[in-house]
C-alpha cells in the first residue's frame, strides 16, 4: 500500500465555511475561519510530516491504518477517520474489519493477536490521561512486537494523536482530504 503521509496542506473555502460551527457543548454558533496550520507554521508542519513518515517505517501498512483509525475514533476526529478508512480500503482492507475496529474487543476474531495488542496500546496511549498506560497492555504489546517495531508503533500512535489534534483545532472537514 502506498499512503500519502501528508495529512493536510491547505484549508479550503469549504473548510472555512464549516469551521467553528459548534461550541464545546455542541451548540451551533456563527462560522469562523481557522488558521491554515501548514501555511502559518510551515517548519512545524514539515517536522510533523517527517515524524509521521519515520513512524510508519517498517510497519505493516494495514496495521498503520488500523492504529490511525482507532485513535481517530477515540479522538472524534472525523477528518482523519474518513481519510484513514479510505486509505485502508484502497490498500485492500475489508469492510468487515473496518466496521469492527471500534468494537475490536467484542470481535477479536477479526484481528490478529498483534493487531489486538496494537489496538489496546493505541487506546491506552490515546486516553493516557484516564489512567496512564497499564502495565499489562504495554507487556502484551512488547510480547507481540520486537523493540524496534514497538517503538515504531508508539511513534505512530503519537503521530496520529497529533494529527487528530491539528485537524480538530483547525476544524478540518471530513471528506476534504487535503493531502
Amino acid at each position: 500500500m502506498t499512503t500519502n503521509t501528508t495529512h493536510m496542506t491547505t484549508n479550503t473555502t469549504a473548510d472555512a465555511a464549516h469551521a467553528g460551527t459548534r461550541t464545546s457543548e455542541g451548540t451551533a454558533v456563527a462560522d469562523n475561519a481557522r488558521i491554515n496550520f501548514a501555511k502559518a507554521a510551515p517548519k512545524a508542519f514539515r517536522a510533523l510530516v517527517g515524524f509521521d513518515i519515520a513512524a510508519r517505517e517498517g510497519l505493516d501498512p494495514a496495521l498503520v491504518e488500523l492504529i490511525q483509525i482507532r485513535a481517530s475514533h477515540l479522538n472524534h476526529c472525523a477528518y482523519c477517520l474518513h481519510m484513514h478508512t479510505n486509505d485502508a480500503r484502497k490498500a485492500g482492507e475489508s469492510e468487515d474489519r473496518l466496521h469492527m475496529v471500534a468494537v475490536w474487543r467484542e470481535a477479536p476474531h477479526f484481528f490478529t493477536e498483534k493487531e489486538r495488542a496494537a489496538l489496546a496500546l493505541t487506546e491506552a496511549v490515546t486516553l493516557v490521561a484516564d489512567g496512564g498506560v497499564p502495565a499489562d497492555v504495554y507487556a502484551e504489546a512488547a510480547a507481540r512486537f520486537d523493540e524496534k517495531e514497538l517503538a515504531q508503533v508508539l511513534a505512530l500512535i503519537f503521530a496520529i494523536n497529533t494529527w487528530n489534534r491539528v485537524a480538530l483545532a483547525t476544524a478540518k472537514m471530513a471528506g476534504t482530504d487535503e493531502r
